[in-house]
């Protein structure tokens, strides 16, 4: 819009040149300027003098806004900077040992990670455990069973043993008394 302002205001400003220039001639030929080109004459210049009165109040209203418009930006920014470190003094107040924290539940989780197949590991040992632990005593229970009809056989052996040497000696015995027979 405002070229086109310009360009009408260049255009009546041409316009105005070219017909004082008409003017001029006309005077120079005549003599003297007429009542109606005096009038045209000051018309033109006072329209020419309100359209540059009116181009210089848009030029310093536009230069007014464009001063508030960059104050606020400056505002806007210190606002902006300002709330920032207020954030990160609530964040410092919220939790000063963030840090440390992280770190401490980052092991933790990283031990809990170690912990899971050491875990299986160790009920899997258990169980095997448990497993050798039954084996192990079912074969201390054989064993027992074994070793004690081991000295059940070993008693009746003796036994049958020495009632057979018995049955001998007699036999000796009574060859020796019968030496005869």
């Amino acid at each position: 819009m405002q070229t086109t302002q310009k360009e009408t205001w260049e255009q009546q400003q041409q316009q105005q040149q070219h017909s004082q220039g008409t003017k001029l001639s006309s005077q120079l030929f005549r003599g003297s300027p007429t009542k109606e080109e005096e009038e045209e004459g000051t018309t033109s210049r006072s329209a020419i003098d309100v359209f540059r009165a009116k181009e210089e109040e848009i030029e310093r209203k536009k230069m007014e806004v464009r001063e508030k418009v960059f104050s606020q930006l400056g505002r806007v920014e210190q606002e902006s900077k300002r709330l920032s470190e207020i954030r990160e003094e609530l964040q410092a107040m919220a939790d000063p040992m963030r840090k440390e924290v992280a770190a401490v539940r980052k092991k933790i989780d990283t031990i809990n990670r170690d912990l899971k197949p050491l875990g299986q590991s160790c009920l899997k040992k258990e169980k095997e455990y448990r497993e050798a632990m039954e084996a192990f005593n079912e074969k201390s229970k054989e064993k027992t069973q074994l070793v004690n009809r081991l000295v059940e056989l070993i008693s009746e052996s003796e036994k049958l043993r020495m009632k057979r040497l018995d049955e001998l000696n007699r036999t000796l015995d009574a060859f020796r008394l019968n030496p005869t027979s």
